[in-house]
């Protein structure tokens, strides 16, 4: 295999479905030791971009590669790169570790994979229970297991939280840190933001099928608003402020408790528009950005149903 062991690298990925281009022109790198969230509004085409990355749906134009070498050209790929892009689908009347062993048997690897993958994500005490009595954060587990089967150097999961509890969900990011932590690569989709900022090291974000931004978390939230915090307001006069904030190329984004995060600029010159709008002001406190605050602004009015 050429290229960086583990490197991701989509280019100008592109799929048109008749009238709808579901994802447009799209480039970004995975790197590995790393942990990169794939985020994006419902339908802005991850997870069409997922399977094409897969070789499932055959894109327009467009590639993605792994270490250099398109999925459906790699050699045992299951021992390279292993997926979950939904909840594990087995036969209901299956034990989960019987599911895996078919799974294990088809791809060449020895039955014990099975054992051990369900080790890794705490199964094995579930593991002679049939695949009807699991519960939806089981399948989620079960869907995880089979993608460690191969003991691949790439981990893709499509929303992997669905279905955990808190206690799971801490679980999963325990589990992708290490798995990172050992020079493999992870991408995970997922529109648990707040979850996202503590698990992710970098990110990529896009919005109707675009690329919007890509970096590590850190630099991403640093140079939102053109480095500028976010800046939480709270008005009576919530259209006129957002009116006047606009013509000073600031960007606002509602909140669901009735304020404005606005971003662009700072207390004072905010402070300075409402004054000279006739605005009056109830709050102005500068925030500290966080990850859903960014992405709220980066694709506010952007979002598409796919």
């Amino acid at each position: 295999m050429t290229g960086s062991s583990g490197e991701i690298v989509v280019s100008h990925l592109t799929k048109q479905y008749k009238q709808l281009r579901a994802v447009d022109d799209l480039s970004f790198t995975v790197r590995p030791g790393r942990v990169t969230g794939f985020l994006g509004p419902n339908g802005a085409g991850k997870t069409t971009t997922l399977r094409m990355m897969l070789g499932l749906v055959q894109p327009s134009s467009g590639g993605a590669t792994f270490s250099g070498v398109r999925y459906n050209d790699l050699d045992e790929p299951i021992r390279h790169v292993g997926a979950l892009l939904e909840a594990s689908g087995a036969h209901k009347g299956r034990t989960g570790r019987n599911h895996l062993r078919i799974i294990a048997t088809a791809a060449g690897l020895p039955k014990e994979a099975a054992d051990e993958a369900l080790a890794r994500v705490g199964l094995t005490p579930a593991a002679k229970r049939k695949f009807k009595g699991y519960s939806l954060g089981m399948k989620q587990r079960l869907g995880i297991a089979a993608a460690l089967l191969g003991n691949p150097q790439v981990l893709i999961l499509d929303e992997p939280a669905n279905g955990l509890d808190p206690e799971g969900i801490r679980w999963m990011r325990d589990l992708l840190k290490a798995f990172a932590a050992q020079g493999r690569t992870v991408l995970v989709s997922s529109h648990l933001l707040a979850e996202m900022q503590q698990l992710a090291d970098d990110v990529v974000i896009i919005a109707a099928g675009k690329l919007v931004r890509q970096g590590p978390v850190g630099d991403v939230l640093g140079s939102m608003a053109g480095g500028a915090g976010l800046v939480r307001v709270r008005t009576p006069q919530p259209a006129e402020l957002t009116a006047a904030l606009g013509e000073a190329q600031a960007t606002v984004q509602a909140l669901t408790d009735g304020a404005l995060s606005v971003g662009g600029l700072d207390t004072a010159r905010i402070g300075h528009i409402a004054f000279t709008a006739g605005v009056e002001l109830h709050e102005l406190t500068a925030e500290k950005a966080d990850l859903e605050q960014v992405f709220l602004q980066l694709t506010a009015g952007k979002a598409g149903i796919r």
